[in-house]
């Protein structure tokens, strides 16, 4: 599996899961437990792109041939 798709699952689970606490939220019922799952499900999107556009960024720089003043 490529982290591209692994992404796309985890967006799918999260909005799921949006779908769940907003038919809470309009029932009036108590959504803690799914609003910890999305709290985790946002942490694993960001930690996938996010350290890839940190490293993407990194290489950027330090991969170029000469630096233009």
């Amino acid at each position: 599996m490529t982290r591209e798709q692994y992404i796309r699952i985890l967006q799918r689970e999260l909005d799921k899961l949006n779908q769940e606490i907003d038919m809470k939220i309009i029932s009036k019922e108590s959504y803690s437990k799914e609003s910890k799952e999305h709290k985790l499900l946002l942490k694993k999107i960001y930690q996938h792109t996010h350290k890839n556009s940190l490293k993407n960024f990194f290489m950027k720089i330090f991969t170029q041939r000469s630096l233009q003043f």
